[in-house]
């Protein structure tokens, strides 16, 4: 575990290097939350309560989808790009003779780089819009510890998502097509756009129970006390459930490219 470690570290500070670019983040995240803030405030004043919420439930839910939109990567950013770099130029092969597992060795570097975003990118545009706006802050800790276990699961089961579209380059001349429908699935389907509350009838119930749903809406609602007592370790189980499920079909998925790998190069 202590290799995952390090690697972990290594993926923090990696993205760490990149300081203008964070800078630059922190801009378009902050512009954006402001342009999506006062959005809301046009659409609660004709509907209020809307989706559940009242209208500092609905603020705070805009900032707090810029702080996670890196985070967890729900546009992608992670390290899928070069994943399916490398298994297009067959240095995977490298990679999966290793002494390292393939998926843990990702995943502990995908943990860094969420890490850093939700520090790099999260605090200072959910700073600026609690400045800005009256934001529904939990006062007990035990909520916000609460909330950061949820991010936490939420990242988890991006990385099961994306890890799996990165692989499908093994049987794909181009994984970018499959990666993008991917990105509009996390952007629709987290909540990104507008709270899956608000999605009508069955539509809303698909999004609720798909894993996308980890990603915002199910630490958002942690966050504004939806879930409270058992229902918070609901949640939890909700986003484990979909994690382990992903993991596990990524784990069989690279059972079988590596076997393919084997005996290409055999």
């Amino acid at each position: 575990m202590r290799l995952y470690a390090v690697v972990a570290a290594g993926g923090f500070r990696r993205y760490a290097t990149y300081r203008v670019a964070t800078l630059a983040g922190v801009f378009t995240n902050t512009v954006f939350g402001f342009i999506m803030a006062y959005t809301y405030i046009a659409l609660w004043d004709e509907r209020p309560q809307l989706g559940g919420y009242d209208m500092s439930q609905a603020l705070t839910y805009v900032w707090l989808g810029q702080a996670l939109l890196m985070t967890c990567a729900m546009m992608g950013g992670g390290f899928e790009d070069e994943l399916m770099e490398r298994i297009r130029t067959g240095d995977i092969a490298v990679d999966l003779y290793r002494p390292a597992d393939l998926q843990l060795w990702w995943l502990a570097g995908d943990l860094g780089r969420a890490a850093f975003h939700l520090l790099g990118r999260g605090i200072v545009p959910m700073v600026l819009g609690a400045l800005a706006f009256d934001l529904a802050v939990p006062r007990s800790p035990w909520t916000w510890l609460a909330f950061l276990v949820s991010v936490g699961l939420g990242v988890v089961v991006s990385f099961g998502v994306r890890f799996l579209v990165a692989l499908s380059a093994f049987w794909l001349m181009d994984g970018a097509g499959a990666m993008q429908i991917a990105w509009l699935a996390g952007l629709f389907f987290s909540g990104m756009m507008l709270p899956l509350t608000l999605f009508p009838g069955w539509l809303g119930e698909l999004a609720r129970v798909l894993p996308w749903s980890s990603l915002l809406q199910v630490p958002a609602d942690v966050f504004l006390g939806t879930y409270a007592g058992w229902d918070v370790l609901r949640a939890y189980a909700f986003q484990a459930g979909w994690a382990v499920a992903l993991l596990l079909a990524g784990r069989m998925l690279q059972s079988v490219a590596t076997r393919r790998v084997v005996v290409q190069g055999g």
